[in-house]
């Protein structure tokens, strides 16, 4: 399986413009210096990256639960991409994942074992693992 996703960028860095969109179709967007760098009107890289961790983790933590037989009811998992100023350029500095689920059945020390696998075996974390990825993980 190959995935595709464009960008294109118009003009300089801060007065520029540019949209990002996926082959699916399902994003279609602008993004720009302030939808980056401030808080305008717009996606940026760092929230894509945010969201495709997010659902692949949690996917990942919904597959490994199913295996071990304790089926999700529910996996919601949200990724916090930390990026700023490094090394006189930019970068991302960590990703910090916070999930929880309702498992029926399921005690609290195998949670935190399969959602740890999970993180591990997540094939975005591992494309990122040059990153520090942290993980709070809460049974409901």
């Amino acid at each position: 399986m190959t995935r595709t996703a464009d960008a294109e960028w118009n003009g300089d860095l801060k007065s520029g413009h540019g949209t990002m969109k996926t082959g699916s179709g399902a994003l279609n967007g602008p993004y720009s210096f302030q939808s980056r760098m401030e808080n305008g009107a717009g996606t940026n890289p760092e929230e894509l990256i945010g969201a495709a961790h997010a659902g692949c983790f949690s996917m990942a933590l919904a597959f490994a639960l199913a295996s071990a037989g304790h089926p999700a009811a529910r996996v919601h998992t949200t990724a916090r991409v930390n990026f700023g100023p490094s090394g006189g350029g930019f970068a991302i500095s960590g990703i910090d994942l916070v999930t929880e689920a309702e498992v029926p059945g399921l005690d609290e020390a195998e949670f935190q074992k399969q959602a740890e696998d999970a993180k591990k075996n997540c094939p975005v974390s591992k494309a990122l693992a040059a990153t520090p990825i942290t993980l709070t993980a809460k049974l409901l």
